[in-house]
């Protein structure tokens, strides 16, 4: 069995606790252990910070409404991406470079933390219009009895 879900959300501040909060609760229904759960949720909350404080439409002079989270559990993986209408990353790279944060720092550690905390990233532009795609998977654990485990 699988479960997917895709929300557009309002570049908001409280969207991020909403998106985190539905990953949980969907994690916990499902009998994802508590440990990786709690790792993907810290993952999706930097995330959708991101796409909250840099996905604003740059020619509409930073003013996009939305962006999107979509996740997947699925057999053994659970995969996460958040995208979102703002400028991107800058061009002519194939990936951003995501430079370590000093620890007193209260922006800029979004990104690696996204890498510490996922099994595989990939950072990179939405093809066509625009915007930023941050996706994420990683491996999942489950309690016994947990209800998505096929039983072999």
């Amino acid at each position: 069995m699988s479960i997917w879900w895709s929300l557009h959300l309002r570049r908001d501040a409280a969207s991020v606790p909403l998106a985190r909060r539905l990953l949980l609760g969907t994690m916990e229904t499902a009998g994802v252990d508590p440990d990786i759960s709690y790792d993907l949720s810290v993952a999706l909350s930097e995330a959708c910070a991101n796409a909250v404080e840099h996905g604003g439409d740059a020619a509409l002079g930073g003013t996009s409404e939305a962006y999107r989270v979509t996740a997947y559990l699925d057999g053994e993986k659970c995969r996460i991406e958040v995208a979102d209408s703002g400028p991107g990353f800058p061009s002519g790279r194939s990936r951003p470079v995501i430079r370590a944060a000093h620890m007193d720092a209260e922006h800029g550690r979004g990104l690696g933390l996204i890498q510490e905390l996922a099994d595989h990233v990939h950072i990179g532009n939405k093809p066509g219009r625009g915007g930023a795609v941050v996706s994420f998977d990683k491996i999942l654990k489950w309690r016994k009895g947990a209800p998505l485990v096929t039983a072999s």
